[in-house]
């Protein structure tokens, strides 16, 4: 029944793709394709935190649409003479899977690239405070979007956008934190949001409030860097002293085996 209902499919889609009926252009263009709804929420986010502004997301996102496809009807073709109900579920589910895995890839990535971004984050502070001095918050946040780290390019972008369109509220600056959850960061938004809401003579001790708290976390930043400098070198010091004691207990134990067996 299967493989009946699997035949027929194939022979009505050949007809309407060769005609143009269906286009697969219109499914999987990368700008207004219909499956673009299949692409989640933060897909967008985790692309740009491993491969930076360079690499579209649709392009992935199609690319990995393209491989399920590929991926099901080869298990179909492997699996025609024994089609069964639960056989497609399976071939179905595994075509999922194909479809999910770069996407379950990128934000395992994300979640082990968290500690850069902690480290990153305060020395892109520091160079927002020193914008800060010479701009309002608004602008100092613009102009500092060509220089910061790409991935947060566009948390960035998005947090200008709302301010552009009016949004004066803490909002856009908490949305910015929600979106990279590292140490600090929800309490730097407040101080940066404070900071532009302050008239021109309270700036200046609010710059200076903000400036403490950057060289405060640039100073952890640091001790974290040297933390992992040291447990680097420990983790090899004991990886060398394993190796050279186990290489010198396999030299005694055969040194002895050659003498007992002389």
């Amino acid at each position: 029944m299967f493989i009946e209902v699997f035949i027929i499919a194939i022979l009505v889609a050949i007809p309407l793709l060769y005609s143009g009926t269906v286009s697969t252009k219109k499914f999987l263009d990368e700008e207004n394709g219909y499956l673009l709804f299949l692409k989640e929420k933060d897909y967008d986010f985790y692309v740009a935190a491993k491969y930076g502004e360079s690499v579209s997301p649709n392009k992935l996102l199609v690319s990995r649409i393209k491989n399920a496809f590929y991926g099901t009807l080869l298990f179909f073709a492997l699996m025609i003479s024994n089609l069964s109900f639960i056989n497609v579920v399976l071939v179905l589910l595994i075509g999922v899977m194909i479809f999910k895995m770069p996407y379950i890839s990128l934000k395992g990535y994300y979640k082990k690239y968290m500690h850069q971004i902690d480290l990153m984050l305060p020395y892109y502070l520091k160079n927002l405070e020193i914008l800060c001095q010479n701009y309002t918050v608004p602008v100092a946040i613009a102009r500092s979007i060509e220089s910061a780290p790409d991935v947060f390019k566009p948390g960035l972008r998005q947090m200008i956008a709302k301010i552009d369109a009016g949004d004066s509220s803490i909002q856009p600056y908490m949305d910015f934190a929600t979106t990279y959850p590292v140490r600090d960061s929800m309490r730097m938004m407040r101080l940066l949001y404070r900071l532009g809401l302050g008239a021109q003579e309270n700036k200046y001790k609010q710059l200076l409030i903000f400036s403490k708290s950057v060289s405060s976390l640039q100073n952890k930043a640091r001790e974290v860097k040297y933390k992992n400098r040291l447990d680097t070198m420990e983790r090899k010091t004991m990886v060398m002293l394993v190796v050279t004691g186990g290489g010198t207990m396999v030299i005694l134990l055969l040194s002895m085996l050659m003498l007992f067996g002389m």
